[in-house]
């Protein structure tokens, strides 16, 4: 066999062996296209241009339960465009965001979605040039909030010819609005009917429907509130569509909002509630961090309300059943209903480290049980508490009037240095105390102390009357109550 020779990369190579050579790098190239081209198909992109917007940094942000997260970054251009591309396969709602704080919530469900328009600031201007999904979002969510006004002005009407006399005469016109009340229904849920049901809005707006509803319901539609409660409890808390749509929280905060503005007994309200509970610990069995999650959410959404029947409900439900899966922040806040619920008696506090008052130390008072006080506000803080350092002026404003009633306080610091603990409560009027232990307290985990500031009411038994969730909460008592 004869061989001709070639120059190839500055060696002498037979032209046999070159041709090879190119052949080869020939397929590396392809299988270095094919791979790209894989890498893309698998990416979600989002690009356009924001004309009104250009240098300035946009994210793509999507959601997970209850936090959002980066799903990508770029700055716009000299003109505005931008491209963003986001690895994994994320799919739900999503929102950009740009310098000026512009916001557009989008659905991220398609391979590549393009957006124009002048600025994420004028919403008006968007378009959206090859995504079915975020176009049927975007008229859902202008022609529902059409519906809902017009239905609104129309019940109006309706009320006014079921009741004025005048008015009530009109049989035809009152049976045309009830007709005209009707249509707006129908076609808002024929809209929805209509959508192709692999689209992820498909699944969406029926939801984002009900978070809308749920505030409008409790205020004008009482009508809608047990067909709202029903929807709800028929929610799979466990869909990962749920877990990336940026709702699970308006879902929660609108329904127990709903049930506690529903105009029923505090009783009636109450047993709506621990159903909601039940329904939701039973839904989320075997999703441990989820189940996590929505329990620390609730605890603290009930917290906030008052809520503290509910909020007992669910600690003592995830305790009985759900201890073995409970974070340990977590299980020792919900532990704080079962072991201090309101009733119980409280351990007593021995005040073996340094007590100050006014800032003299003080020896005689060995325990809490000692105090001769009608009621006792306890209350667990410390100097790096920057709750505490706000609340403390508040409480200082109302403590001789507390005190002419027969409250007085004992406060319990978690600090571990000595010096920052007397500077901090010198000028406290009321007895301070602290081990230097820090979260190790004894008195602190007694009272099963997760956070700062705690507080506790309790009586010359010790026994458990409230647990303020702030100052504001002990005024409204010391007011109602003691007056």
């Amino acid at each position: 066999m004869e061989f001709c020779f070639a120059t190839f990369d500055k060696a002498i190579i037979p032209q046999g062996f070159a041709f090879c050579i190119i052949k080869m790098k020939q397929l590396l190239i392809s299988i270095v296209f094919q791979l790209i081209m894989a890498c893309s198909i698998q990416a979600q992109q989002v690009s356009g241009q924001l004309k009104n917007q250009a240098g300035q940094d946009i994210r793509l942000l999507g959601y997970k339960g209850l936090e959002t997260f980066e799903l990508a970054k770029s700055t716009l251009d000299s003109l505005g465009n931008f491209s963003l591309r986001c690895t994994g396969d994320y799919k739900g709602m999503a929102y950009l965001e740009t310098s000026d704080n512009g916001h557009l919530l989008i659905v991220v469900n398609e391979p590549g979605i393009i957006i124009n328009g002048t600025s994420l600031q004028e919403a008006g201007s968007i378009v959206f040039e090859n995504s079915i999904e975020n176009r049927l979002f975007a008229q859902y969510a202008v022609e529902h909030n059409q519906r809902e006004a017009a239905l609104t002005g129309w019940k109006y009407l309706l009320s006014q010819y079921k009741t004025v006399p005048q008015l009530k005469k009109q049989k035809k016109v009152y049976t045309q609005i009830q007709n005209e009340i009707q249509r707006l229904k129908d076609t808002d849920e024929q809209f929805l009917q209509d959508i192709d049901p692999s689209t992820y809005v498909s699944w969406f707006l029926p939801l984002r429907k009900l978070v809308d509803d749920m505030p409008l319901s409790a205020q004008r539609y009482t009508e809608r509130i047990p067909q709202n409660i029903a929807d709800f409890r028929r929610i799979d808390f466990t869909d990962n569509r749920l877990y990336n749509s940026g709702i699970m929280d308006d879902m929660l905060t609108g329904h127990y909002l709903l049930l506690e503005n529903m105009g029923q007994s505090l009783d009636s309200i109450y047993v709506q509630m621990n159903l909601s509970i039940d329904y939701l610990i039973q839904n989320l069995d075997g999703h441990a961090e989820l189940l996590n999650t929505v329990t620390g959410f609730l605890i603290s959404l009930l917290e906030k309300r008052s809520l503290f029947t509910a909020s007992e409900h669910l600690a003592v439900s995830m305790l009985t059943k759900n201890a073995f899966v409970l974070e340990d922040n977590l299980s020792n806040k919900l532990e704080t209903y079962r072991a201090m619920k309101v009733g119980n008696i409280a351990s007593d506090i021995d005040f073996s480290g340094t007590t100050i008052k006014n800032g003299i130390k003080v020896n005689k008072v060995k325990t809490l049980s000692e105090l001769n006080n009608k009621v006792t506000l306890v209350i667990f803080g410390a100097s790096w508490c920057p709750g505490c350092v706000e609340d403390i002026p508040k409480i200082t404003s109302y403590y001789n009037k507390w005190k002419a009633k027969g409250l007085d306080i004992v406060y319990i610091s978690l600090d571990t240095d000595e010096t920052a603990f007397t500077e901090y409560t010198k000028e406290f009027p009321w007895l301070s105390y602290c081990d230097m232990q820090g979260w190790e307290s004894k008195a602190a985990k007694n009272y099963y102390v997760f956070s700062t500031p705690t507080m506790f009411l309790v009586d010359n038994e010790r026994k458990i009357l409230i647990r303020p969730v702030s100052v504001q909460h002990v005024n409204g008592w010391v007011e109602q109550i003691m007056d």
